[in-house]
C-alpha cells in the first residue's frame, strides 16, 4: 500500500492548478526547484510554522506511488526526511482536497488522516 502525502496550497492557487490539470508549485517551490509536501506526521507542523495564521488554505492528499522516481525524501527541518517532488504535480495524483479552516484558537483544523 502507497502512502498518502500532503501539500497545503491557498484555495485560489489549488483553483489555477485544477483549471490548469497540474500544480507547479507555489513560490517557494519554484524557487527552491522542488514542490514540499509533508508526511501524516509532519503536515501540523508545516501547518504551524509556514501557514500560521493564514485562512483560504487547502489541504491536498496525494498517493506518492503516482509521483514515481521524481519524489525523493530529503533531509529538511531538524534532520526529518520530507517528500519532496521534482516536477510539476499531475492532479492524478491527487485523492482528496478539503479546506483546512483556523480555528478559534488560530490554529489550523485538520479533518482525520490516514492512520490516525
Amino acid at each position: 500500500m502507497s502512502q498518502i502525502i500532503y501539500k497545503i496550497a491557498p484555495e485560489a492557487m489549488w483553483r489555477e492548478a485544477e483549471r490548469n490539470g497540474r500544480f507547479t508549485g507555489a513560490p517557494i517551490d519554484i524557487a527552491d526547484g522542488f514542490i514540499h509536501f509533508s508526511t501524516g506526521s509532519q503536515v501540523r507542523e508545516t501547518a504551524a510554522r509556514h501557514f500560521a495564521g493564514q485562512t483560504d488554505l487547502f489541504l491536498i492528499a496525494i498517493d506518492e506511488a503516482k509521483l514515481g522516481d521524481a519524489l525523493k525524501y530529503e533531509v529538511s527541518r531538524g534532520g526529518a526526511l520530507f517528500p519532496h517532488l521534482h516536477a510539476a504535480l499531475d492532479l492524478d495524483a491527487v485523492l482528496w482536497v478539503k479546506p483546512l479552516p483556523l480555528g478559534a484558537d488560530g490554529a489550523h483544523r485538520f479533518p482525520k488522516l490516514e492512520g490516525e
